[in-house]
């Protein structure tokens, strides 16, 4: 199933996720480093990054909303989908109460805040390890043809997967050392 949201012919979503996935689990190690050094400019760097984190969730989220409508309902993906999603709405909920609970004083993070984030990190890998699944596993937004000799996704030729028997494929299996 391909994306329906492409730029350049490659999925969107799957082009911003990285940035919010980085953000995000970095304030929790901007977190880590306050609390091992007792320097607040730590917390506030966190408490940046949490913020652009979030709007970085934010703009990836439509994206995702778009390639989860076009998966065809009763299917695996469907589920998976609706948990990631789901999920992720849970993620970006708890960086965002994180946030607002160190928003007057980003320098002062007390342990609620810390908490919050911590939780949103760990379903957060939770959450991509389903965006893995559906992408890896179950192929969507993946190319239907995809091959690993497939032309430049830039190109007008499609992606056709590799023809012939498997002996034209791999090479007959004497010659793999199998036989």
């Amino acid at each position: 199933m391909e994306s329906r949201a492409k730029l350049l012919r490659h999925p969107i979503h799957q082009m911003l996720i990285p940035l919010p996935l980085g953000l995000l689990s970095g304030s929790v190690a901007f977190d880590v480093v306050h609390r091992m050094t007792g320097d607040d400019t730590w917390s506030t760097v966190a408490a940046a990054t949490i913020g652009a984190g979030i709007i970085g969730g934010l703009l990836a989220a439509p994206f995702g909303v778009a390639d989860w409508a076009a998966i065809p309902d009763g299917t695996r993906a469907k589920r998976i989908g609706s948990l990631h999603g789901l999920g992720n709405v849970a993620v970006l909920s708890l960086f965002g109460a994180s946030w607002w609970l160190r928003h007057e004083q980003p320098r002062a993070t007390e342990t609620l805040p810390f908490g919050l984030s911590l939780a949103g990190v760990a379903l957060a890998a939770g959450t991509g390890w389903l965006g893995g699944e559906l992408v890896d596993r179950l192929g969507v937004g993946v190319d239907p043809g995809a091959n690993l000799d497939a032309p430049s996704s830039l190109s007008d030729q499609p992606a056709q997967p590799a023809r012939g028997t498997v002996e034209q494929v791999f090479g007959r299996p004497e010659s793999l050392g199998l036989t």
